[in-house]
């Protein structure tokens, strides 16, 4: 081991010390980074730079497994997987940390159904895509610890994220005139399960059918996401009715795009399951 490199003990240290920042940022309570910094120094007898640096280290994985980070560090890359595992570790002895409603134990509420309309922006495309190396170091993580299945499996962030675009249809259609319809949106993965292929039947303004998938993260616009086979059947069959509804950032200022079929125009599907029968 190299002079430069940090023990599973320093890393588990400014990692448990970020998320203390993290939380705090999240309340919007006030906090002294440098304070941190100096604490961090004694602590794990590392410079303040090389401390700094690891911040904005601890950022750039937090990214990459769609997670939020301190808007104050700037995600920097080239980290070495031991902080990757470091930052598994904390989260793994916090799994309401990935709660949509509140980080238990750590004091912050986040509020799931905002009374403000939800911005609605355009979908990723490849002008706006990361530089290579960084994107390529993102994916990686990403696959690493399956963040999409992540995301799928939590379903208090799948139901959080479906109730907050419930909302927003039906503020959307009163505000255009149309309580009438409503009133008629169903929530059709809550009331019939998810089998639909879609998770809410909404309308346009005119009166034109609206089916909506959600997928809901707490990290940036370009965390992968899983689709189901059926999901992807329905897009397919109703396209001019499907569309998924994206949101994104979920556990600060939640943000949202629409993708509609054809998917493989926006995004790469990747099979990651088979069917298992016996002849």
């Amino acid at each position: 081991m190299g002079p430069a490199d940090w023990t599973d003990e320093q890393n588990d240290a400014i990692v448990a010390d970020y998320f203390a920042m993290l939380a705090d940022d999240e309340a919007g309570r006030s906090y002294n980074k440098a304070e941190h910094n100096r604490r961090l120094q004694a602590r794990i007898d590392r410079p303040r730079g090389s401390i700094e640096y690891k911040h904005q280290n601890i950022s750039a994985v937090l990214k990459g497994l769609g997670e939020d980070w301190i808007p104050g560090y700037k995600p920097a890359f080239n980290f070495q997987i031991s902080l990757v595992d470091a930052v598994a570790r904390w989260l793994a002895r916090h799994p309401d940390w990935l709660s949509p409603v509140n980080r238990a134990g750590l004091g912050v509420t986040r509020s799931v159904r905002e009374a403000a309309p939800l911005w609605i922006g355009p979908p990723p495309t490849v002008s706006n895509a990361p530089p290579p190396e960084e994107w390529a170091q993102m994916q990686a993580v990403a696959r690493r610890f399956d963040v999409a299945e992540r995301d799928a499996r939590n379903r208090a962030l799948g139901k959080a994220g479906e109730a907050r675009v419930l909302d927003h249809e039906r503020s959307t259609l009163i505000a255009a005139g149309r309580g009438d319809l409503a009133r008629e949106i169903r929530w059709v993965s809550d009331l019939d399960g998810d089998g639909a292929g879609y998770d809410i039947a909404s309308f346009e303004s005119d009166g034109r059918p609206r089916l909506i998938e959600v997928k809901t993260t707490n990290g940036w616009e370009r965390t992968p996401f899983h689709i189901s086979r059926n999901e992807l059947s329905v897009a397919g069959d109703r396209r001019e009715e499907w569309c998924l509804v994206r949101l994104w950032n979920f556990a600060r200022e939640p943000r949202a795009f629409e993708l509609r079929p054809p998917l493989e125009a926006h995004v790469s599907l990747m099979p990651t399951a088979f069917q298992a029968s016996f002849g």
